[in-house]
């Protein structure tokens, strides 16, 4: 609603900004001089960060928008099941799907890690980056998707 030409969001809106600020905030600090920057894991601190505040950030998130998981059966562990399959992935919902499993690497076009907000979050997943303009990237993005899975831990689950 407008107000004499103060414009006031909802509350929930305001709820949602404020959990992606912070999520952009923790995602900052555990990559901070992170010298790996995609070439090597996270490790310590830094991946513990992102793996509980993100998730706990990611599920209230998904609570404050009206979405409520609950998850039938056992998740497998990153040393059972290395890489992590989830289908059809053409939305949102793969972020549930991402807090619920500890935040894995995912897989995904480079151009989103240049996005405002959003490009700093998905760089403390660790994503393993497609290239659409290099032609290598398919069998680039196999040989680093196996490196990771043959990892014995190293690197998070890849989704």
């Amino acid at each position: 609603t407008v107000l004499q030409g103060i414009i006031l969001l909802p509350p929930r809106a305001i709820c949602i900004a404020f959990i992606l600020l912070l999520a952009w905030l923790f995602a900052s600090i555990a990559t901070f001089r992170h010298s790996g920057k995609g070439s090597a894991p996270l490790k310590g601190w830094r991946r513990r960060m992102i793996q509980t505040t993100l998730s706990c950030l990611t599920h209230t998130l998904f609570f404050v928008m009206g979405f409520q998981v609950k998850v039938k059966g056992k998740i497998a562990s990153l040393l059972e099941a290395p890489i992590f399959v989830a289908a059809p992935h053409s939305s949102f919902f793969d972020a549930i799907i991402s807090a619920l499993t500890g935040m894995p690497s995912i897989v995904s076009r480079a151009e989103n890690l240049s996005t405002p907000v959003f490009g700093t979050i998905l760089s403390s997943l660790q994503p393993v980056s497609v290239s659409r303009q290099d032609p290598d990237s398919r069998k680039n993005t196999v040989t680093e998707i196996t490196k990771r899975a043959l990892s014995r831990g190293q690197w998070p689950q890849v989704i």
